[in-house]
């Protein structure tokens, strides 16, 4: 298996990895706007140089929490399914290789909510990179909602 460039950043002190092709920028956080009726994890809608986004709390998505909003907090902007959206990030790290021969499944015992979200976990360094599968993360009916949202 080839060899895969993964961004590195941190979401409630855990180190994860999104590929960097579907990765369009890192930003600082922008002012966001509530959108009523919006679902939970959807924390509004922000205006990045004239594109406006919907803003996700990954940490709500997966049901582990809600990410706390301080100075270092990032904006990862992503592409999935023709959809740009930002993810409320701790920080970014680097942009790393990975073997994709090194990626292996999520340990069933690691399961939880969130593990469907997830494409595997490689060592990389002294590091554990949990791998996500941004594809997953949102689902058909959340891209829906967030086309709603562009409206």
């Amino acid at each position: 298996m080839a060899e895969e460039k993964i961004i590195v950043f941190s979401l409630n002190g855990e180190t994860y990895g999104a590929p960097v092709n579907q990765v369009v920028s890192i930003e600082k956080l922008q002012v966001i706007t509530r959108v009523p009726n919006a679902k939970p994890f959807i924390k509004g809608v922000m205006n990045l140089r004239g594109m406006i986004l919907p803003v996700v709390d990954l940490l709500q998505k997966f049901e582990i929490g809600q990410s706390d909003i301080v100075e270092a907090t990032r904006l990862a902007i992503v592409e999935s399914e023709d959809v740009q959206v930002a993810l409320i990030i701790d920080s970014a790290r680097d942009v790393v290789s990975i073997d994709g021969e090194s990626i292996e499944p999520v340990p069933e015992i690691a399961g939880g909510v969130h593990a469907k979200y997830l494409k595997g976990v490689a060592k990389h360094e002294e590091d554990l990179l949990v791998l996500l599968n941004l594809d997953l993360i949102l689902n058909p009916d959340d891209i829906e909602a967030i086309k709603q949202l562009e409206v």
